[in-house]
């Protein structure tokens, strides 16, 4: 089944996986604060509606492939910000797709050292080197939905 494109941006998008289900966020080139930030919202949008569909928690991606570097300032907006409020939507499994860049995999390092350090939230969060292993984890993990 095809994944459905929900939000494009030169920059990134959204996709649904409804197979998996998940959602997935998709970085295509640099994005700007501004513009990183406005997806993650959005995906974020998209996730609480395609979740309210279902009794359990449904996945999240990040395939972060053409993600490059994420300042401080991302990454504390993260921190402090979104992950809290990905949190209390639900989300509960994420899976990142391995940047190619070092500036990137530099970038996914801090953001999963800072879920992993911190008392507000819990992600299960793993690394994949493709989408594909990415979707075949979330459905061995993940709650049966309906």
């Amino acid at each position: 089944m095809a994944d459905t494109i929900l939000v494009s941006e030169p920059y990134g998008a959204v996709l649904l996986a409804p197979e998996v289900p998940c959602i997935i966020i998709q970085w295509h080139s640099f994005a700007n604060r501004h513009q990183f930030s406005s997806l993650m919202d959005r995906a974020l949008a998209a996730y609480q509606a395609e979740s309210a569909r279902h009794s359990a928690p449904i996945g999240w991606i990040a395939d972060s492939r053409q993600l490059s570097a994420l300042t401080p300032d991302d990454q504390a907006w993260c921190d402090n910000d979104w992950n809290p409020r990905a949190y209390a939507a639900g989300v509960r499994y994420i899976g990142i797709v391995i940047p190619e860049s070092i500036f990137g995999k530099i970038a996914v390092q801090q953001y999963v050292t800072n879920v992993l350090h911190n008392d507000r939230y819990t992600f299960a969060t793993r690394t994949f080197s493709n989408v594909s292993e990415t979707k075949e984890w979330l459905k061995q993990v993940l709650p049966v939905t309906s």
